[in-house]
């Protein structure tokens, strides 16, 4: 029974209440799927990872301290290239990016998709092969793209027709012809947070497929026969467990690809169907393995290609959140704890929305636990909360935790991979926290924690 199920319930836990509230709970018990592969319990009841103990990582580095599972990360990559072995596998690194990233993913032999120039000059200065990278991107800048076409990114995912024109008129100043993918909006609505939604037609994103402009665009590119258009893209959003979107969005693609061969006379080689796989955040989340991901995503495009009589194209797939996410968690030192009138205990520890604001944005749920020790107490209903000057400062809305945690105790918090430090902010001109890898027993770290001088060094008034 997670605990944010019973989050509205009053009152502790103890022979009040429903019975199912009454069961016990093993608050020092770790659900494997929400932590990284190589995250135990040590002999002193502390957390290692890597056969690194939690309490010696925070006295080296600090807290809140992302700390990251390489090899953790790295056999996800292996599982997503190994369930799509005839497709190309792009990590998706808006979920984190960092050059000890890049080069990670890059030696395990993935593609990589940005979306602003900050990424793909992250990508580039890593030293990711420029014809391995796709650059996304709603608004591209002349800048932006005049530098992706330069390095020769391998494609470029038009968003619009005012960037088809600035392609294009780059690509004949240039004498070169870039590889492109129409971005589709095919009317799909996943099953996911209104604001990570990206497919129903009321937003910013793509073509609409219904109302043309998609066909248009492809026909645009075709006609001008300045840009080489290869395919076509497809994202229906984030955090999705359901196959079933993915279903729709790819029979009304392969049908605007057959309607592409019928008025132009061309099969377009590629297909995109994007990412957007879930993850655990909570015991109740139940994500797809990359393998049945593939196997459910191959048999959608096999039956959609025989129906409409075309080839089938070569896939491309875009997991960021799946690689990335649970391969971190976030180590916290608790600060107070304070129970609010017997409703629920507070928890407030030395981070909060600055280092993760998914749980104010999105409304997500996390998990967490006592870090540096087990504990024989009773367990009591939390809100993880944090330093910031707002209410709405919640990192983990509802857990059990000990209810002997104390000032000093760590608090880990696992699934922070995705967009947690990508999404970081210096709110309350707090500094971010840095990033750290663990492997084999050794820990180094691969973006440092800002400083006051930081943030002072771009005050210039």
């Amino acid at each position: 029974m997670r605990a944010h199920e019973a989050g509205a319930l009053h009152g502790e836990i103890g022979n009040r209440g429903p019975a199912w509230l009454r069961t016990p709970v093993d608050v020092n018990a770790l659900v494997p799927q929400l932590w990284p592969r190589n995250v135990a319990r040590g002999p002193g009841g502390a957390l290692t990872v890597a056969g690194l103990d939690v309490r010696d990582l925070a006295a080296e580095y600090g807290t809140p301290a992302y700390v990251l599972d390489e090899d953790d990360l790295r056999e996800r990559c292996r599982e997503f290239r190994a369930a799509f072995p005839d497709a190309d596998v792009y990590y998706a690194g808006k979920a984190f990016l960092c050059r000890a990233v890049v080069r990670m993913i890059a030696e395990e032999g993935m593609f990589l998709d940005v979306c602003t120039g900050g990424e793909l000059a992250t990508a580039l200065s890593a030293g990711m092969p420029p014809e391995r990278i796709g650059f996304h991107g709603n608004n591209k800048s002349v800048a932006e793209l005049t530098r992706a076409v330069d390095a020769g990114v391998g494609r470029i995912i038009v968003d619009s027709f005012t960037e088809i024109d600035r392609l294009t008129e780059l690509a004949r100043e240039r004498g070169v012809r870039p590889k492109v993918l129409v971005r589709v909006t095919v009317g799909v609505e996943a099953h996911t947070h209104e604001f990570i939604a990206t497919a129903h037609e009321d937003q910013k994103f793509g073509f609409s497929l219904a109302g043309g402009a998609a066909a248009a665009a492809a026909f645009k590119i075709l006609d001008e026969d300045v840009l080489e258009l290869r395919g076509l893209h497809s994202h229906i959003g984030s955090q999705i467990f359901d196959a079933s979107g993915f279903e729709v969005s790819a029979r009304r693609v392969l049908a605007l690809q057959s309607q592409i061969r019928d008025a132009r006379g061309v099969e377009l080689p590629e297909l995109d169907l994007g990412g957007g796989f879930g993850i655990a955040y909570t015991t109740q989340d139940d994500p797809a393995s990359p393998h049945d991901l593939a196997k459910r995503l191959r048999k959608i495009v096999d039956g959609e290609c025989a129906a409409e009589n075309l080839a089938v194209p070569h896939l491309s797939v875009e997991p960021g959140r799946a690689i990335v996410g649970p391969a971190v968690f976030t180590l916290y030192q608790a600060g107070t704890v304070k129970d609010v009138d017997g409703l629920r205990t507070y928890v407030s520890v030395d981070g909060g929305m600055s280092d993760n604001i998914r749980t104010a944005l999105y409304d997500a749920s996390y998990s967490a636990t006592l870090a540096n020790r087990t504990s024989a107490a009773q367990p009591m209903l939390a809100r993880v909360v944090g330093k910031h000057c707002e209410s709405g400062d919640i990192v983990v809305k509802d857990e059990f935790l000990p209810a002997d945690v104390q000032p000093g105790d760590l608090v880990a918090v696992p699934g922070t991979g995705a967009y947690c430090r990508s999404m970081a902010s210096n709110y309350n001109h707090v500094p971010r926290p840095p990033v750290v890898v663990v492997r084999e027993g050794r820990a180094r770290l691969i973006v440092r924690r800002e400083t006051e001088d930081d943030l002072l060094a771009l005050d210039v008034g």
